[in-house]
C-alpha cells in the first residue's frame, strides 16, 4: 500500500506535496484493504483504481469497435426448435446478433466473413447451479489459502468453463462478484455470471463448513473467517434471514440462495433435515422481492421442497428425494427445478462418512428424480453442481449428456439453452445481461458455438469440447476459431 511518514503527513496535509499523503489516497488505502480482507484483491483494486481516477472516464476515446462478422455455410439450432435450418447467413455486430436471413443477401462492407465448412451453430451452454470459486480446489485449500491465490484459481477454471462452451453460469454460492467484475471488464476470460453470493444457511445447515472452535455463535456476534470470506452466511431467525438477503443483494447478487436441508458435501449435515422455518424462508423471499428477484432453495427431501413451496420460493435445487405429492405440488405451483444428474461417485469423486452416504442416497434417487419432473410436467432446468476439483469441472459436458436416459438430444440441448435461460429470465431487473440468452435469433446476446458434429441427432459430441467445438464466441467477442487457423 502506499505509506508515508507522520511528519510528512503532518508537512503536507492540504498541501500539494507527497500525494500519497492526500486524503482521496488514504481512502483508497482503506477500500484496498478491505476488499482483501472481504472480497479479494480483484475488486478492492478496482474500485480504489476508480477512485483515483485510472480507469476510463467518460470522456475518453473509445477503444475501436470490431468489424461485423458473418457466419455462412452452417446448419442452425436456434435454442428452441427440434429440427436444424439451413441455408441462412447469421449477422452479428458488437456484442448482439443484428440479423438471421435466408439466401446470400451479402455481408456489410468490412464485415469478417467465416465459412463455418456445414458445421452446426446452437447458442452458448448455460449452467444453471455452478460454483464459480468452489469448482477447482478442493475444501482443505478454499478454507486456508489466501485468498489471492483462490482468486486466481477460480479465474483460470473460469476462462476453462468457456472453453467448454459455456458462456453463461449461476453461480449458486460464493464470493462471485469479484470474478464476475473482472470478466465482464474484460480482465480475465469466462462465462457470464449470474451471481447469488454467499449461499444463507442456518447454524449447522448445508454450508455451515465453520469449525467447532467457532462455536457457539452470538446472534450478531462478530462474523467467523468463512463468513468473511463470503462463502456462506448464516442466519438463524426471520430477520438475520432479511439482513443476509439484503447484504448480498447489496454486492450485486442477481438472487438468492437459501439452505433448505442437508447437503452431500457438508459432512456434519443429513439430507433429512430441514433447517430454516417457513416464517424464516418467507422472510427471505420477501427480502428478495423486494429488489424484484427470486430465491432459490437448496433442498433434498419432500419436507424441505414443501416447506419451501409453503413459503414462495420460485426454484427448487436438487429434489432427489421428494416424492410424487411433492412434484405434484411442485407443478401446479409453477415452481421451476433447477436438478442435476448425478449418477455415480464418477461425478462427485471420492466420499467418505456422512458425505458418501448422503451421495447414496442422492445417486438412488435421480432416476425418480427425472421421472416424476416429466411425467408432471415440470420446468426443468440443467445444472452440474462439480465441486472441489478441476479434473470432475471437466465433466461439465458429461454430466449434460447423462441426461439422455431421460431426454432426446433436442430436449437436451433445449435444456441447456433457451428453458436455462428462461429460469435466469427470473432475476427480472437484478438481470446483469439484459437481452435474450440462450436463443440465436434477432437482437439476442451473441454468445454462438460452432459445433463440429451434429449435437440434435448425438448430445455425446459435446463431451469433448476440445475436439468438437471449432468455435466458442461470447459478446460477440471470439475467444476459440479452429475453422480460420492462422
Amino acid at each position: 500500500m502506499v505509506s508515508c511518514s507522520p511528519e510528512d503527513d503532518a508537512r503536507t496535509a492540504g498541501a500539494s506535496g507527497c500525494a500519497c499523503c492526500k486524503p482521496l489516497v488514504h481512502a483508497a488505502n482503506r477500500r484496498i484493504d478491505e476488499g482483501l480482507s472481504r472480497r479479494g484483491f480483484v475488486a478492492g483494486m478496482g474500485v480504489s483504481l476508480a477512485a483515483l481516477g485510472f480507469t476510463r472516464g467518460a470522456g475518453a476515446q473509445p477503444e475501436t469497435a470490431a468489424p461485423p462478422i458473418v457466419l455462412t455455410n452452417f446448419r442452425l439450432f436456434d435454442g428452441r426448435s427440434a429440427a436444424l435450418r439451413e441455408g441462412l447467413r447469421l449477422f452479428v455486430e458488437g456484442d448482439r446478433i443484428k440479423a438471421i436471413e435466408a439466401g446470400d443477401p451479402g455481408a456489410p462492407e468490412g464485415a469478417r466473413v467465416i465459412d463455418c465448412g456445414g458445421r452446426t451453430v446452437t447458442p452458448g451452454l448455460i449452467d444453471a447451479h455452478w460454483h464459480t470459486i468452489f469448482v477447482g480446489l478442493s475444501v482443505s485449500s478454499l478454507l486456508s489459502a489466501d485468498i489471492g491465490y483462490i482468486f486466481l484459481a477460480a479465474s483460470a477454471e473460469a476462462e476453462r468453463t468457456l472453453m467448454r462452451g459455456f458462456t453463461t453460469v449461476r453461480d449458486l454460492g460464493g464470493p462471485s462478484f469479484a470474478l464476475k467484475q473482472a470478466i465482464d471488464d474484460g480482465l480475465a476470460r469466462g462465462p457470464r455470471i449470474f451471481p447469488s453470493g454467499a449461499m444463507i444457511t442456518t447454524t449447522g445447515g448445508h454450508g455451515d463448513l465453520r469449525p467447532l472452535s467457532d462455536v457457539p455463535r452470538s446472534p450478531g456476534g462478530p462474523a467467523s473467517s468463512l463468513e468473511r470470506k463470503g462463502a456462506a452466511s448464516i442466519a438463524d431467525s426471520a430477520d438475520e434471514v432479511r439482513l443476509r438477503v439484503r447484504e448480498q443483494l447489496l454486492q450485486g447478487a442477481s438472487q438468492i440462495k437459501l439452505v433448505g436441508g442437508g447437503g452431500v458435501s457438508s459432512p456434519r449435515t443429513t439430507l433429512d433435515m430441514l433447517t430454516f422455518g417457513e416464517s424464516e424462508m418467507r422472510a427471505g423471499v420477501e427480502a428478495a422481492a423486494d429488489r424484484n428477484t427470486y430465491v432459490a432453495v437448496h433442498a433434498y427431501s419432500s419436507a424441505a421442497v414443501r416447506r419451501a413451496l409453503a413459503a414462495g420460493v420460485q426454484c427448487i435445487e436438487h429434489g432427489h428425494l421428494m416424492d410424487e405429492e411433492t412434484a405434484k405440488l411442485m407443478a401446479d405451483k409453477g415452481a421451476w427445478l433447477s436438478a442435476q444428474p448425478f449418477l455415480s461417485e464418477e461425478d462427485t469423486g471420492r466420499l467418505t462418512g456422512q458425505s458418501r452416504l448422503n451421495a447414496l442416497q442422492v445417486f438412488e434417487g435421480t432416476n425418480s428424480l427425472y421421472r416424476l419432473a416429466k411425467e408432471h410436467g415440470i420446468r426443468t432446468a440443467f445444472g452440474s453442481d462439480l465441486l472441489f476439483s478441476s479434473d470432475l469441472a471437466r465433466r461439465q459436458g458429461v454430466m449434460l449428456t447423462h441426461l439422455r436416459r431421460w431426454y432426446d438430444s433436442a430436449e437436451i440441448l433445449r435444456m441447456a439453452t433457451s428453458v436455462n435461460g428462461e429460469l435466469l429470465g427470473l432475476s427480472g431487473p437484478r438481470n446483469p445481461y439484459p437481452g435474450k440468452i440462450g436463443v440465436v435469433e434477432k437482437d439476442a446476446l451473441a454468445d454462438l458455438l460452432v459445433v463440429d458434429g451434429d449435437p440434435i441427432a448425438d448430445i455425446a459430441v459435446l463431451e469433448t469440447p476440445e475436439t468438437s467445438l471449432a468455435l466458442i464466441m461470447k459478446g460477440g467477442k471470439i475467444y476459440k476459431n479452429t475453422i480460420e487457423r492462422r
